[in-house]
């Protein structure tokens, strides 16, 4: 079968309008001000290495889908960390050391994060201690420890590695960076958005003055998703579409905004797109996302595989992309919702509409992403 008949049968698992969706610009720079999400440009920026990340035209599937235009924001070059999260975990372990460098590092992660929180300890000459879940590969870890951390493997899940890492750190007056906010825990996950935000700050100045119609913004906690959309209210002019993407089997996004309150989820089966496998939305990003989401939609594992190698083949875009698991949802989604005639009425997505999509990772499980290249 042909890329292009296999992509016309794509679909989604799930779909949700969210009833509360209201954008209010002020409401969420009150949350993630301003002030904060400019310092994070203008200290990031400043970084050895720093440049903005690409932003490439899905110009074959936007022909296939019958859209406008498809825009895709490519993590996997950001400064040799193949990922988005770069920015945010090295930028908080910064903020929070103020040039200490006795105060010891701590925090717990899926990946990609605790790989930034690690390069950001380095560089600054910092001792760092990474926790990680038994689902973590050992690839992941041997790419933490090349930066000098300490590695910790806690039997469970992430939830587990999280509550080691918190006792652990009180224990010891370890400083925890964490991309997760919880109740007296605010600051830190809000420096790590502020630094994730200068992905929007980028788009702004690359859309060459198109308008984004629609940004389809994949979740976790809903810490990249929640500074995607700060970065809308900072830097565009124009308020688009604001859907959130999830897996099926973890979708603590979209069961929150159904309930109208933040809803723990139960995860039966770890989804492959393991950074977004997550039973419950952050307090900082849900305080932004609630009313500014206007869609929630979730995906299966099933199409990962032919994603990642049809980015890899140039059947997307007259570009090769390297694209990891958790850059896969957004084309998904896309795709299902643009095959499914109700759901592409109701979000207005038409042959004008400019989507914008982000590819937050690239080949940062090398060994993962070979085998859905080569599956």
């Amino acid at each position: 079968m042909s890329f292009e008949s296999e992509v016309s049968n794509w679909k989604y698992s799930n779909f949700l309008i969210n009833k509360r969706s209201k954008f209010s610009k002020n409401n969420i720079l009150s949350i993630l001000s301003k002030n904060e999400i400019d310092e994070a440009y203008r200290v990031i920026s400043t970084w050895d290495n720093y440049s903005p990340t690409p932003l490439i035209s899905l110009n074959k599937l936007s022909e296939k889908l019958k859209l406008n235009k498809i825009f895709y924001k490519d993590e996997s070059k950001r400064f040799n960390l193949k990922s988005f999260k770069a920015l945010g975990g090295a930028y908080a372990v910064e903020k929070v050391s103020k040039g200490n460098n006795e105060i010891v590092i701590s925090t717990a992660t899926a990946g990609n994060h605790g790989r930034s929180v690690a390069w950001g300890s380095k560089k600054l000459g910092l001792k760092c201690k990474i926790f990680i879940s038994e689902y973590v590969s050992e690839f992941r870890a041997k790419v933490m420890r090349s930066f000098d951390a300490d590695v910790i493997r806690v039997k469970g899940n992430y939830d587990a590695s999280l509550k080691e890492c918190i006792k652990q750190s009180k224990q010891n007056n370890w400083q925890i960076v964490q991309d997760v906010a919880w109740q007296d825990y605010k600051l830190v996950p809000k420096l790590t958005m502020a630094g994730y935000s200068v992905m929007m700050k980028e788009i702004s100045e690359q859309i060459n003055n198109e308008q984004i119609s629609h940004v389809i913004l994949q979740a976790g906690v809903g810490g990249m998703a929640a500074a995607m959309v700060a970065g809308i209210a900072r830097y565009l002019d124009n308020v688009p579409k604001i859907i959130v993407v999830e897996p099926d089997s973890a979708a603590c996004v979209l069961e929150s905004i159904k309930a109208g309150e933040i809803k723990k989820i139960s995860i039966k089966k770890e989804s492959l797109m393991g950074g977004m496998s997550c039973d419950e939305v952050s307090l900082v990003p849900w305080e932004i996302l609630k009313n500014s989401v206007s869609h929630c939609v979730t995906v299966s594992d099933k199409y990962i595989s032919k994603t990642v190698k049809s980015l890899a083949n140039s059947e997307f875009s007259d570009e090769k992309i390297i694209g990891g698991e958790c850059s896969t949802p957004g084309i998904i989604s896309l795709a299902g919702l643009s095959n499914d005639m109700s759901t592409k009425k109701e979000i207005d997505l038409n042959e004008d509409s400019n989507v914008l999509l982000f590819g937050c990772e690239g080949d940062a499980d090398e060994e993962l992403y070979n085998k859905l290249l080569n599956s």
